[in-house]
């Protein structure tokens, strides 16, 4: 009886070759020099855009020196009026030396430069700590718990999100969230992210994998910012929907539409579409909607107390301090810290609580939020957050032993 090889001669190049391109799809997945768009740092700045200016000057650079120059006043104006809630024509005039001062960059959104006339729309970015205190305020009121933002954008009959590189995950990289009440956690997109927050990501309501993500990110909730582009021809005008939802249950928030002429000011349309997007967000803020939901929370499961038989000391003193004694448990806390002084504050303030072993600040961000790692030897996660609160600090669960604080 012959045994006939054949076969299996002609299976072992095939398999070879399922290999190669099962392996080349999982390379592409992971692989790819086209996506990735780091969001710009945006901590450390105020930040005005749309302003206006038509100079005329004797040549083309005094006229754009000229243009520069008016941008800062107005943009200090319009900054002034959007923090005190006030028309801009009551905020007070500075010197030419102060605005220098403060300003720490010029945004050219669009310009035309002439031989002797300059005509652009420009942006102001304000240094957060100098313009702070020529405003009166030190940092944001109100601050939401950190949100994982997925921006989904469809076009046609595709939909995606960080799938590949596109011009809505570019928009929200480069809008600067310093003035926004929303602290958002804005992913690249690149490494292992088009696999964790991809489209179908954003429709999944199992609990169970949410927990993950946002643990993974440092997040609290979800955004998820969505846009409709249509266009009535190629590069032709173009309609953009814009939707804004919220949590894993993808909670409806609002709704708007914007309208470009031609193709060329899709990009300039998606920017709005962002600003106007925060603008909903913040409002559902106001009104309490951005509750970060309790199912997500990554309850850690309490540890048994540990009992031992202490034998009495006669001669111990009665007037011996007490020391915390059991399991030592390591909380991570966040909280606000616009200047080194409050960094300074908070760590005293956190080390007096009952229960704490120690306070030091593991992620130092002045103009930002700091994180210090605590040890605490007082209970569980309840006792810590009440030992907190009576030192007059506000508390909210971000994700498991991550906690923050504010006054």
């Amino acid at each position: 009886m012959k045994l006939v090889r054949r076969p299996l001669v002609l299976l072992i190049p095939v398999a070879a070759l399922l290999l190669a391109v099962g392996g080349g799809i999982l390379y592409a997945q992971l692989e790819g020099a086209d996506r990735g768009i780091p969001p710009v740092d945006s901590a450390s700045n105020f930040e005005i855009l749309g302003v206006e200016v038509d100079v005329a000057a004797a040549n083309a650079e005094a006229a754009r020196v000229e243009g520069w120059r008016r941008a800062q006043a107005l943009g200090w104006k319009m900054l002034w009026a959007r923090t005190h809630n006030r028309p801009a024509g009551q905020a007070p005039d500075l010197p030419e030396s102060v605005l220098s001062g403060i300003v720490s960059g010029i945004i050219i959104e669009q310009e035309q430069i002439g031989p002797t006339r300059y005509i652009a729309r420009l942006g102001v970015l304000f240094d957060r700590a100098r313009t702070g205190q020529l405003l009166g305020v030190s940092g944001l009121a109100t601050r939401s718990a950190p949100l994982l933002l997925i921006p989904v954008m469809s076009t046609g009959s595709a939909a995606y999100s960080f799938e590949y590189r596109n011009e809505w995950q570019r928009a929200w990289a480069q809008f600067r969230t310093a003035g926004s009440p929303i602290d958002y956690v804005r992913p690249s997109g690149s490494g292992i992210d088009p696999l964790l927050l991809n489209l179908a990501q954003t429709r999944r309501r199992g609990r169970g994998w949410w927990r993950m993500l946002l643990d993974q990110y440092g997040a609290a909730d979800i955004v998820v910012a969505e846009v409709e582009v249509r266009r009535l021809y190629p590069g032709g005008p173009a309609v953009g929907v814009f939707t804004a939802r919220y949590g894993p249950d993808n909670q409806y928030l609002g709704r708007f539409a914007l309208r470009v002429p031609s193709g060329t000011g899709l990009p300039r349309m998606l920017e709005e579409g962002v600003r106007r997007m925060d603008a909903l967000y913040a409002s559902a803020l106001e009104r309490g909607l951005l509750r970060p939901d309790p199912t997500l929370v990554i309850v850690a499961p309490p540890l048994p107390p540990i009992l031992e038989e202490v034998a009495e000391d006669p001669l111990a003193e009665e007037t011996a301090p007490s020391v915390p004694t059991g399991t030592v448990t390591s909380f991570n806390v966040q909280v606000a810290t616009p200047d080194a002084g409050s960094v300074q504050q908070a760590e005293v303030s956190v080390s007096r609580a009952d229960g704490v072993t120690s306070a030091i600040t593991t992620s130092l961000a002045l103009g930002g939020t700091s994180v210090m790692r605590v040890g605490y030897a007082g209970g569980d996660a309840a006792a810590f957050q009440a030992a907190l609160r009576a030192q007059g600090w506000q508390v909210s669960v971000v994700n498991g032993n991550t906690l923050r604080i504010s006054r």
